[in-house]
């Protein structure tokens, strides 16, 4: 009888060697190989070899279709009562979609599931909550506190991949949530949980199950410290929605992001509102910006951001004050450090306004970051009105993008913009002069065109 071969794989990335190794070949992780014993592949009876058993599930045999034989069928898609997830997902659930949904830990993802979960199953869907992080004692506290109640939604507490499975198979579910993806495992599998493999394998699971059966599965995701999901980064392009939830835990807004989205536009955000009874979706979130903005104060300019298909007014602070070192402090909250330094060298060399000597530190309220070039002009207009000490009227809106010859380039969608800046009161209006040639303003509106940065700003001070 032969000896029986065994193999090292890494627990990092899953790579397999025949013999030990210190340092990973495939990811060059150090101590990483566990020993594993493949498939019996020893002879029969009769002397004959078995064949060997399969390490993976076989494939589905599927027969190649000419483009014209495929029906394309627009299947509804499921809303889940939520606007502003609704809105980001491109209009609700499509059945049978894998959703990822990251963010940093206390931010929201888990109650904002429960609730939708809530939604959903008040629709008549059949509702699967498995935790893998908390006991059934633990969720049943945050749903009382939420006010969740539905008697469609089914809670499970647990991580084995088998059991998951078998759970699925007796309930058959329309819509599952795992919370978290990092904390499944297969048993068969030495590696921990969480750990490449085990993540990439058990999403391979998820995503099988979800195509064959149509259950729409939302995955919550760990991050790692810089920000990622953890994990391998084959996870996400093995999902077809990627969600990121961005803002400070202590603070009470957050902003839900589509970084990726298979049925729809990824340039879509929805702001939530951390509450008592859970997130509440912010619907006017221009007010919400504005609410606080400090009234005849200089460096201080209103532009209307664009994201997707919603504009949103903005408050754009600057402070600059004379340095007391050799080499001045440039410190941004919501813009790009390396941006605002090229801005700076253009606004000192095209509209002779110095810096040389002064510390400039940029603020974007509302915790947004903007990173249109729409926000350039706006942004270079309130350092000059902190530099010189003169307040930008305060019904007055900036928006433009500057090049490095001082010039005012043209901005996308000038009347989505324009419209909602005459609808909070903002009827002066400083735009690209290429946007206003064939402008339609609403009746009210003093719209002025201006081709380079020193114009605009001569018309901003007076």
């Amino acid at each position: 009888m032969a000896k029986p071969r065994t193999v090292y794989i890494c627990s990092a990335c899953g790579q397999e060697t025949p013999g030990w190794l210190g340092k990973c070949p495939g990811c060059g992780a150090w101590n990483t190989l566990e020993e594993q014993a493949p498939g019996d592949t020893g002879a029969g009876p009769a002397g004959t070899i078995e064949p060997k058993a399969l390490k993976q599930r076989p494939g589905t045999g599927a027969k190649a279709l000419h483009l014209s034989e495929i029906t394309a069928e627009e299947t509804p898609r499921m809303k889940l009562g939520i606007d502003e997830l609704d809105r980001v997902l491109g209009g609700g659930i499509v059945d049978g979609s894998l959703i990822l949904v990251g963010g940093d830990p206390g931010i929201g993802k888990s109650t904002l599931l429960l609730q939708a979960s809530d939604k959903l199953a008040q629709q008549g869907k059949r509702v699967l909550y498995i935790s893998g992080e908390e006991s059934a004692r633990q969720i049943k506290m945050r749903a009382n506190r939420l006010e969740v109640k539905s008697e469609n939604l089914l809670i499970l507490s647990e991580n084995a991949m088998d059991q998951l499975e078998k759970r699925w198979t007796e309930i058959a579910p329309d819509v599952m949530i795992i919370d978290s993806i990092q904390t499944m495992y297969r048993p068969d599998m030495s590696s921990a949980p969480g750990s490449v493999s085990q993540i990439r394998e058990c999403t391979s699971i998820m995503m099988r199950m979800a195509k064959t059966t149509g259950c729409a599965i939302f995955l919550v995701g760990h991050v790692t410290k810089e920000g990622a999901i953890a994990g391998p980064r084959v996870l996400e392009h093995m999902v077809d929605v990627v969600l990121y939830f961005e803002g400070d835990r202590q603070h009470q807004y957050r902003i839900l992001r589509a970084v990726k989205n298979r049925f729809g536009s990824v340039n879509e955000i929805g702001i939530f509102e951390m509450k008592e009874e859970g997130m509440c979706g912010v619907a006017n979130p221009s007010e919400m910006l504005l609410a606080e903005r400090a009234n005849n104060v200089p460096g201080s300019c209103v532009h209307c951001a664009l994201e997707g298909t919603r504009p949103m007014l903005v408050d754009v602070q600057a402070l600059a004050l004379q340095s007391a070192f050799g080499t001045p402090r440039r410190t941004t909250n919501g813009f790009d450090s390396g941006r605002l330094a090229l801005l700076l060298a253009v606004l000192e060399k095209r509209a002779g306004i110095s810096l040389f000597n002064q510390d400039v530190y940029i603020n974007i309220a509302g915790g947004l970051d903007l990173s249109e070039p729409a926000a350039d002009l706006p942004l270079m207009a309130a350092v000059a009105s902190s530099v010189r000490d003169i307040c930008i009227p305060q019904d007055w809106a900036v928006m433009g993008e500057i090049g490095l010859a001082g010039e005012v380039r043209a901005v996308s969608q000038i009347e989505r913009r324009i419209s909602e800046c005459n609808r909070l009161g903002f009827h002066s209006i400083v735009i690209p002069r290429q946007n206003n040639r064939r402008l339609k303003a609403p009746e009210g509106v003093r719209v002025y065109g201006v081709d380079t940065l020193a114009e605009a700003i001569s018309i901003l001070m007076g």
